[in-house]
């Protein structure tokens, strides 16, 4: 398939490169990004091909500058809340990807493009990365997830003053946070992404995707969420994955997943 605004590449591992690809805006979320990642991610969800994700963008000074701010100016109280619901469903589509999903941030994560990085499962950034929640100089807050995501990964403390002030922090603070799980040299942001990637990979697929979905009920009460594991690792033992993952550590070799 292709897409207006972003590149696609796949490789012969089934990791799947995903550039958002609007260099001259700084990469910024429009319409079509939005609608061309829906796309994207609908086509990943049922493609077998592709088996992880790195989101990345175009060029070397952003991964996402925010949104387009000129299509602000059209917003009023009803057209405002479904611009947030549409990007919204859209950022929950990757995160309820059973398919690991990497952001590989590159520069400035703004805005919508710090809530897109929010709704990957793992983070990536580069020593050059900026991220920011500026929503409050615009006289709006944040609404494709930030205000829900960015507490139960940093905590509602610092959550509340990156929202509150508008401040933008370098990589160094991120990674500090806990925003960013690792924090590389620019000239290795790819390469880091794709060997954490392979190494995801490596393991068995439905384990991966089953600790995904356990990984989302973390936000529910501690009862729910427990139980949400006990039936996900219950699924997990009826899986051929499980007998030769067995098998193999008690054979003292490596294991040789199918996905089933």
């Amino acid at each position: 398939m292709v897409y207006d605004t972003l590149l696609v590449e796949v490789d012969d591992h089934g990791i799947a490169t995903v550039t958002i690809n609007r260099p001259d805006k700084l990469n910024a979320l429009n319409a079509q990004v939005i609608e061309d990642l829906d796309a994207f991610f609908a086509l990943a969800q049922e493609d077998e091909a592709i088996r992880g994700v790195i989101l990345t963008g175009a060029g070397s000074k952003s991964f996402v500058a925010g949104a387009d701010i000129a299509r602000f100016q059209e917003l009023d109280g009803v057209s405002g809340k479904a611009f947030a619901e549409r990007g919204q469903a859209v950022f929950n589509r990757i995160e309820n990807l059973p398919k690991p999903v990497i952001a590989a941030v590159n520069g400035f994560a703004l805005g919508g493009g710090s809530e897109l990085a929010l709704a990957c499962h793992l983070r990536i950034a580069s020593d050059t990365a900026v991220f920011g929640q500026p929503e409050v100089n615009l006289g709006i807050l944040p609404g494709y997830g930030a205000t829900q995501r960015l507490p139960r990964l940093v905590g509602l403390g610092i959550a509340t003053e990156l929202i509150l002030t508008g401040s933008m922090i370098k990589a160094d603070r991120a990674y500090e946070i806990g925003l960013i799980n690792r924090l590389v040299p620019a000239d290795d942001l790819m390469d880091s992404a794709r060997d954490m990637m392979g190494t995801i990979l490596s393991k068995a697929p439905l384990a991966v995707a089953g600790s995904l979905r356990a990984l989302r009920a973390a936000d529910q009460p501690l009862s729910a969420g427990l139980q949400a594991e006990a039936t996900l690792f219950g699924e997990a033992c009826d899986t051929a994955d499980f007998k030769e993952g067995v098998a193999a550590f008690l054979e003292k070799r490596k294991a040789s997943f199918s996905g089933r």
